[in-house]
């Protein structure tokens, strides 16, 4: 609700204050403007900004709990009254998904409704429905194909089979390049094992991550094909490739470091090709077609002149074609394609430092920090940095986090900028709206403990968590963890533990639950083909992350399927593997006996699921009976799982509605990730496993993957192409591959304490932090373990908060290690 506006003098408010004046000459009841000011008097500094906002670009960046979508609402709905916007010519605003972009659309209606307006002027749209909505209209100026049928291919889409299939056959010689890589002996059980690397986790990464970036970027194959080019050609050497390969029978090739742009360019060509053969079209596919419909002079000047402005939300989180297709719909009406920055009438609010997915989506806090940088030049940047969430002692922690890793972490690694824009929470103001807050801390607020192993961390975790809902049941509070495998851990440990005295919901559950139709596609297509390695591999994925077999080589086990599944007198198959093949060739005995419907409630079963997936799996049978008209021929069922999986969205059963379980509910410990966690807030959070290779983690390059060097071929690749995108090749050398992985660790390091830095975020009373002395080797193996060393930043904490800092290590403590950086908070 929006509060009634007082005051003691005669005099309006509009009439003494300059930034008001207009109100003065507008038309309206006197009830109305004193509406309009009541709902203005409730933002805060930044928010405000929005709320003056009268034409042209505005910047604002803002601090985690400052209330951005609130602040965009209220701030939107002042301009539709205050412009009389209408149908016809509408405030548009974006944000990033559909559940952001209903609640954005109530939040406005309410406020329109605070001023006593109509809700005729303004949209809310995500940004691809935008870009679709254009494109679909003007279909004939944007390029697309005629069924206007999405694909979102991921790794184990057919889409992406048939397109590494393709450039392997286009490119024999480059493939046998990466095949032979190095230490290669010309064994053929290596070269399969190899192959099987390449075919269902290095292509198919390069096309993930360099593709994708590339096409989001506005690059096309050409363009990439060019920046191959300028990374130099060289052919393969013995640094390089293995002496062993036979050099005479091969084209020149790019050198090994250098491989992945030549490789991401033919698997980009070939990604088109496949695409346009079957009619489809991506995320991607939806803004270029938009942008081509906007460079006819009519559509462009149509779209313009129904958008008067465009507020953005999440900012931080858009690519480059995103923002072009932005700025070209908030140019005035009847623009040409080349607008001054100065014209846009464009708002854009965002947190950059709370961008936490630019490693693995195309999304680059750049572009946002770029467009503040030019705001700020004509002044027009606004900081929202008061923060009405958390007590002002946890503010301070996360801002002493900002101050250490911008101290300790900027460099040529992270393009010569900070990991962090250098903006501080503070608290609201006396008297600001929001109730309860900056609310006063349980206890002090902060906890820091070192424990020895992960076990004596969550007991403890535990038992602070009992004790908190004892003492107050409306609590609110949630574990925080970097991976699902953990999330997963922690739910398990809990439940044994203190499963009758907390109430838990791992949110991880539910992601597993979706998970349940690919997972039944992937060993239907084993069963259908069961001599293909990739095939073989998918079903053995699915086995080890379902946790039925060992952690082990799966790459092996799938090189050689026939003597895997069924091997001779000679033929010693690792004892590790037993599982592993006993449960495969029980499914291929199933399948001869059992109809197709039932065979799926035995692959289901096979899988250790829970009741909830079990449940899931006979809502999916259901589904598929009536798709398939009953029959019970296997070769017409998989289409239409197929058709599931990639093409729709299945809701998946849980033991209660998901509207009755959100993850904020009070009297409930939730257990999710970092990355879920973001947007959403609890009294009290707790955050083990702060180990150094956890949190901010150190290059890898997974053993399956050494015969193709030191180097991640799709992490070095990708920093090329950033490098080129960001304007810094001269800063980095794309020819050095050596420079690029340190520059995409560098970024990546970035992007593990900006996710640390949203999750100390979430806490509004309580923070708990925990490193542990040992943890384990990897999380799909909890059990095997081995010293660690607690994580950078955890040790920079203890230092500034020594009063809240406890080691339950008997012997030798850690904590009070030195660590570089300032120490004061």
């Amino acid at each position: 609700m929006v509060p009634p506006l007082s005051s003691s003098s005669s005099r309006s408010p509009w009439d003494d204050d300059p930034a008001l004046g207009w109100l003065a000459q507008q038309d309206w009841p006197t009830e109305r403007k004193a509406a309009w000011v009541a709902l203005r008097n409730t933002l805060r500094p930044g928010q405000r900004e929005m709320a003056d906002w009268t034409g042209g670009p505005l910047a604002v960046s803002a601090v985690p709990g400052a209330g951005k979508s609130t602040g965009m609402a209220r701030a939107a709905a002042l301009a539709i009254a205050r412009f009389g916007l209408h149908s016809q010519r509408q405030l548009l605003l974006v944000t990033f998904t559909r559940s952001a972009a209903a609640n954005l659309r109530a939040k406005v209606r309410e406020a329109l409704r605070s001023l006593g307006v109509a809700g005729g002027g303004f949209a809310v749209q995500t940004l691809h429905g935008l870009a679709f909505q254009i494109a679909s209209r003007h279909r004939d100026r944007a390029d697309l194909p005629e069924t206007l049928t999405l694909a979102a291919p991921t790794r184990q889409h057919r889409l992406m089979t048939e397109v590494i299939d393709q450039w392997i056959d286009q490119n024999p010689d480059l493939y046998g390049a990466l095949v032979a890589g190095v230490g290669f002996d010309g064994e053929e059980a290596e070269r399969l094992r190899r192959q099987s690397v390449l075919r269902t986790e290095v292509l198919p990464d390069l096309v993930q991550s360099v593709v994708r970036e590339a096409k989001s970027s506005g690059l096309t194959v050409a363009d990439l094909q060019d920046l191959a080019a300028d990374a130099g050609r060289s052919r393969p050497t013995a640094q390089t490739l293995d002496q062993t390969l036979d050099l005479a029978d091969l084209e020149p090739v790019p050198s090994l470091g250098n491989l992945g742009l030549t490789v991401a360019a033919g698997l980009y060509g070939a990604y088109e090709r496949v695409l346009r053969s079957r009619g489809l079209m991506d995320y991607d596919d939806m803004i270029l077609g938009a942008l081509a419909a906007l460079q006819a002079e009519d559509v462009r000047h149509l779209w313009q002149g129904r958008i008067f402005a465009i507020f953005e939300d999440e900012a931080q989180d858009s690519s480059p074609l995103q923002n072009q297709l932005l700025e070209q719909l908030a140019a005035p009406p009847g623009s040409s394609l080349e607008v001054p920055f100065e014209a846009l009438n464009l708002v854009r609010v965002g947190d950059p430092n709370q961008a936490i997915n630019s490693t693995f989506t195309p999304a680059d806090p750049i572009f946002f920090r770029r467009f503040c940088d030019r705001c700020r030049a004509i002044g027009r940047l606004a900081l929202m940095d008061c923060s009405g969430r958390s007590s002002p002692r946890l503010m301070a922690v996360a801002n002493h986090l900002l101050t250490w890793v911008n101290h300790i972490h900027t460099g040529p690694s992270t393009g010569d900028r900070p990991p962090f824009e250098p903006q501080t929470i503070r608290p609201v103001d006396p008297g600001d709206p929001q109730p309860d807050a900056n609310p006063s801390p349980l206890g002090s607020g902060l906890r820091l403990e070192d424990f020895g192993t992960i076990q004596e961390s969550i007991a403890r975790l535990g038992k602070l968590a009992a004790a908190l809902f004892e003492r107050d049941p409306r609590t609110s509070a949630a574990v925080l963890v970097r991976t699902n495998d953990q999330g997963r851990w922690v739910a398990k440990n809990l439940a044994d533990q203190w499963g009758d005295r907390l109430n838990l919901y791992e949110l991880g559950a539910r992601d597993r639950q979706t998970q349940v139709p690919s997972d039944l596609l992937a060993l239907l297509q084993f069963i259908d083909r069961p001599h293909s390695p990739d095939r073989l591999k998918g079903a053995l994925k699915i086995l080890r992350d379902r946790e039925q077999i060992s952690p082990q080589d799966l790459d092996r086990l799938a090189s050689r399927p026939e003597i895997f599944l069924y091997p001779g007198p000679l033929d010693e198959a690792p004892a590790i593997a037993t599982d592993a093949q006993r449960l495969c060739r029980q499914w291929l005995d199933a399948s001869l006996v059992l109809p197709p419907y039932s065979l799926l409630s035995y692959l289901a079963a096979s899988l250790g699921y829970d009741a909830n997936e079990l449940a899931t799996a006979d809502k999916l049978i259901d589904l598929l009976s009536q798709r398939a008209a009953g029959s019970d021929r296997r070769d017409r069922l998989l289409p239409h799982l197929a058709e599931v999986v990639y093409q729709e969205s299945f809701e998946p059963v849980e033991a209660e509605a998901s509207d009755d379980s959100p993850a904020t509910r009070v009297g409930q410990l939730t257990i999710l990730t970092m990355h879920k966690a973001k947007g959403l807030d609890w009294d009290a959070v707790f955050i083990p496993f702060l180990q150094a290779a956890v949190l901010p983690g150190a290059p890898y390059v997974p053993n399956q993957r050494h015969f193709l060097g030191p180097h991640g071929l799709a992490e070095t690749s990708r920093a090329q192409l950033r490098s080129h995108l960001h304007g810094d090749r001269d800063r980095t050398p794309l020819t050095d591959s050596a420079i690029a992985w340190d520059h995409a660790n560098g970024l990546k390091l970035a992007e593990e304490y900006r996710l640390l830095y949203v999750a100390l975020t979430r806490a509004k009373r309580f923070l708990w932090l925990a490193t542990e002395q040992e943890g384990p080797f990897s999380w799909s193996d909890p059990d095997r373990t081995r010293s660690q060393d607690p994580s950078p930043a955890f040790m920079a904490l203890t230092r500034a908060y020594p009063n809240d800092t406890l080691s339950k290590i008997n012997g030798s403590p850690r904590i009070g290690y030195p660590v570089e950086g300032p120490t004061e908070p």
